[in-house]
């Protein structure tokens, strides 16, 4: 239970913080498209990886050897700019995502963080864990839907999208909205361990970080610093979730009808294409979740650098 003075601490800071929310949600979407605008092409081939269901254990042959195999048949076959097959559904949704995700950490660490106003190991994991669920329902699940749908088209003779909005019309058509909701589960394990995992590793580099040059608990970080720990904090995230990644491709994918559930879909790729295909796409997932996240927090973080100093709480 809150103390009296704390839950008065609360009261009297909520127009503040209701303003520091607002710039939070302004500055996330503002770096979410700058930061998809410069990795997606990581993320496209990502996908087409993780789609690409060829097995030597079955005798059949891949589509794709790999990275640089899928980047040069893409542009062969659409040019440059079928690399940025998918993009508009990134760009439309990185303000509500970004605004969840860090809408829901700041709400939960409002009420996790100790009395010198500091988190401990188990409540970084948890805010991040909350943060990363509520993406993935409201924001993160839909998006990602449409957009493997969009890149998964991409690899048909006769693609059947022509747009962002004639893709999404044409799949609530066909499906209704809970066509857009496809890999729900597999999303929110994904994304519940994605936060969890990036804010308890940037969160506990900061800490470190701060008692070693003794600045004190809320000082800021250098951006270059804040960047090597985003690296850090994406590549763990990377190595802890990617085999949560690929059972939620292809539950988002065209052909996720050929799967019962999610739990199915993970049996039937160990079954078929055996334990080393939970990491497919790891390459390029690798450097495009390590360029996000270190991009993400630094500009984030001058971004609110810069709104608390031309727009100040009241």
């Amino acid at each position: 239970m809150l103390s009296t003075q704390r839950r008065r601490d609360v009261s009297a800071a909520a127009p503040a913080a209701a303003t520091g929310g607002l710039r939070g949600v302004i500055a996330g979407g503002i770096t979410g498209a700058i930061e998809i605008c410069i990795t997606f092409p990581t993320e496209f081939v990502k996908t087409q990886l993780q789609l690409d269901e060829g097995s030597s254990r079955r005798g059949e042959a891949r589509k794709f050897n790999g990275v640089i195999d899928c980047v040069k048949k893409t542009v062969q076959s659409r040019g440059f700019f079928g690399l940025y097959r998918g993009l508009s559904v990134l760009l439309y949704g990185s303000i509500p995502k970004s605004a969840v995700r860090f809408g829901a950490f700041e709400e939960l660490k409002k009420y996790a963080v100790d009395e010198r106003g500091q988190l401990n190991t188990k409540t970084r994991l948890l805010c991040g864990l909350g943060a990363g669920l509520a993406e993935a329902v409201f924001a993160v699940t839909p998006m990602e839907t449409v957009k493997v749908k969009f890149i998964h088209d991409q690899g048909l003779a006769k693609p059947n999208y022509r747009g962002f909005f004639h893709g999404v019309r044409e799949i609530i058509r066909a499906e209704g909205i809970r066509g857009t909701y496809q890999g729900l589960t597999a999303t929110m394990l994904k994304q519940g361990s994605n936060q969890a995992i990036r804010f308890f590793v940037m969160e506990t580099l900061k800490e470190k970080y701060r008692q070693y040059t003794m600045k004190g608990p809320n000082a800021p970080v250098p951006v270059l610093i804040t960047g090597v720990f985003g690296l850090i904090a994406g590549a763990a995230s990377v190595f802890g979730n990617t085999p949560l990644d690929v059972v939620k491709t292809r539950m988002q994918s065209l052909e996720a009808s050929k799967y019962k559930n999610t739990f199915d879909c993970a049996v039937q790729i160990m079954r078929n294409e055996g334990p080393l295909a939970f990491y497919k796409g790891t390459v390029p997932r690798l450097g495009r979740v390590c360029a996000d996240v270190a991009i993400t927090f630094m500009i984030y973080d001058k971004f609110i650098e810069a709104f608390n100093r031309i727009w100040p709480n009241k």
